[in-house]
C-alpha cells in the first residue's frame, strides 16, 4: 500500500506519479481520482496500443468503472507513436479542472512533459529499417560506436530502443540527439507547477510482486491475447515492445514451451524494472519520494 500526502493539494494542480512497473501506481492514482473527482491520464508507452490491455497491465474493467482514464488503448497497434505524439495528446487535458493524474512507467514521457521536447523530424520508415536490420545483424554496439560522444553520454545505453533512435536520428539529420535536446522548446508543465511524485521499491519485494502480476496475467488470458497478434507479429514495430509479448510469441510458435517463455518473460520484466529504477535515479532525483509498505502484498 501506498499512501501521498492529497490533504492539502490543490485540485487544479496536476498530479504526476512514476514509478516502476508493478510498484503500485494504479491503486494509488485511482484513490486520488476518486478523493478529488480527477481524471487518470496514462504516461505508459505500451498501454497506449490496443492490442495489450492484459499483457501491458492496463486498468480492469472495474478501476475503469471507478474514476475517468484517458489515453489508454486509443493507438492502433501497427502506428509507431512517440513522447512527440503522446505530448500533443495530452496538451489539452492539463486544463482541466480538477487537474489530471497522470500515471506511467515511462520516464521520457515525463521528462518530455515538464522539461520540453525536442522537435526531432519524424523517422523516415526506410532509415528505421536499416536501423532494425543493423541491430539485428550486429547487436546494439554497433548502433553505440557510431553515436556521438554527448549524445552517448546522455542516454540510456543498456535500452536498444533509445540508443536505435539516437542512431536514426544521427543518420537521418546529420546531428547527434545531444544538439537536437540542446534546442528543447520549453515545457508545457514545468515541476514546480506540478505535484511530482515518484514510487520508490524494493528490487526484490518488486521482482516478487513482478512475478505473481505475470502469473496472474497468464490466467487472465495474456496468452490468448498474444495469439490475436500472431500472424500480425512483427518485432519491429514499438507495439511489439511489450513485455513478455516476444516470449509468448515464440511459445505459441512452438520455439519455447510455456513454463520457459514465463520464466524468460519474467527475467525480461525484472530487467526492466531495473532500467527504469536507473532512470528515475538519474532524472527525477528532485521528485517527491513514496514508499510502497512491504508488509502489503
Amino acid at each position: 500500500m501506498i499512501t501521498a500526502p492529497i490533504d492539502d493539494l490543490p485540485p487544479d494542480r496536476p498530479v504526476l506519479l512514476a514509478g516502476p512497473t508493478a510498484s503500485g501506481k494504479s491503486a494509488l492514482a485511482l484513490a486520488l481520482a476518486q478523493a478529488q473527482n480527477r481524471p487518470i491520464v496514462n504516461a505508459d508507452a505500451l498501454q497506449v496500443y490496443d492490442c495489450w490491455s492484459v499483457l501491458s497491465a492496463r486498468p480492469s474493467p472495474q478501476e475503469l468503472s471507478q474514476a475517468e482514464h484517458l489515453l489508454y488503448g486509443h493507438v492502433p497497434y501497427d502506428v509507431p507513436y512517440s513522447a512527440g505524439h503522446w505530448l500533443r495528446d495530452v496538451a489539452p487535458l492539463l486544463t482541466r479542472t480538477p487537474a489530471p493524474v497522470i500515471i506511467g512507467g515511462t520516464g521520457l514521457y515525463f521528462m518530455a512533459l515538464t522539461e520540453g521536447l525536442a522537435e526531432i523530424p519524424a523517422t523516415r520508415p526506410e532509415i528505421r529499417r536499416d536501423a532494425s536490420a543493423l541491430l539485428a545483424k550486429s547487436g546494439v554496439g554497433a548502433l553505440i560506436a557510431a553515436l556521438d560522444a554527448d549524445t552517448k553520454a546522455r542516454i540510456d545505453l543498456q535500452n536498444p530502443m533509445r540508443v536505435q533512435r539516437a542512431y536514426e536520428v544521427l543518420v537521418q539529420t546529420g546531428r547527434g540527439l545531444a544538439r537536437w535536446q540542446d534546442a528543447t522548446p520549453p515545457p508545457l508543465l514545468p515541476p514546480a507547477a506540478a505535484a511530482c511524485w515518484l514510487i520508490g521499491a524494493d528490487p526484490a519485494w518488486l521482482n516478487a510482486r513482478i512475478d505473481r502480476r505475470f502469473d496472474a496475467m497468464m490466467a487472465a488470458g495474456a496468452l490468448e491475447e498474444a495469439r490475436a497478434m500472431l500472424d500480425r507479429w512483427d518485432p519491429a514495430r514499438p507495439s511489439s515492445k511489450a513485455i513478455g509479448a516476444p516470449e509468448l510469441i515464440a511459445c505459441l510458435r512452438g520455439e519455447m514451451s510455456e513454463s520457459d517463455a514465463i520464466a524468460r518473460a519474467k527475467i525480461a520484466s525484472h530487467q526492466y524494472a531495473k532500467r527504469q529504477r536507473t532512470w528515475f535515479r538519474r532524472r527525477m532525483n528532485g521528485w517527491k519520494l513514496l514508499e510502497p509498505s512491504h508488509t502489503c502484498g
